[in-house]
């Protein structure tokens, strides 16, 4: 999965959010100063290029939606920053904003507490499909 520059990731979290919408739908929920018309639609069309973003036609014009999920992109991006600053470790990713933040020790055990339940409950998830697909 290729990177997105700021303007492209910017034009992305507002597909994300509106589903499907036409280039003037997303200016609308840019913040102000607006980018041109053009501008948007370049960088919608780099981002169907990239494989982020694809089309319909509608009417006279085109609707885009996002075919990559928002929580896809996190993942990939999350990973790459942990690769890139922290030598793949989250403990060093989850140290580092601890200390950068100030977080309290009730807020770490709640981080921790809440890792520890989406780990256990993929876990879970994982022996249910392995049994399913057994019993197939």
């Amino acid at each position: 999965m290729k990177e997105l520059t700021k303007a492209e990731e910017q034009i992305m979290h507002q597909l994300w959010d509106l589903a499907v919408t036409n280039v003037n739908g997303i200016i609308e929920k840019l913040p102000e100063p607006k980018p041109a018309y053009n501008t948007v639609s370049t960088i919608v069309r780099i981002l169907e290029t990239k494989g982020f973003v694809d089309h319909k036609k509608e009417g006279k014009g085109y609707v885009y939606f996002p075919i990559v999920a928002k929580e896809t992109y996190k993942r990939k991006f999350m990973k790459r920053v942990m690769s890139h600053y922290f030598e793949g470790s989250f403990k060093e990713l989850v140290s580092f904003f601890a200390k950068e933040d100030k977080m309290n020790i009730s807020d770490l055990e709640e981080l921790m507490n809440d890792v520890k339940t989406e780990l256990q409950n993929e876990q879970a998830n994982t022996i249910k499909a392995d049994l399913e697909n057994q019993k197939k």
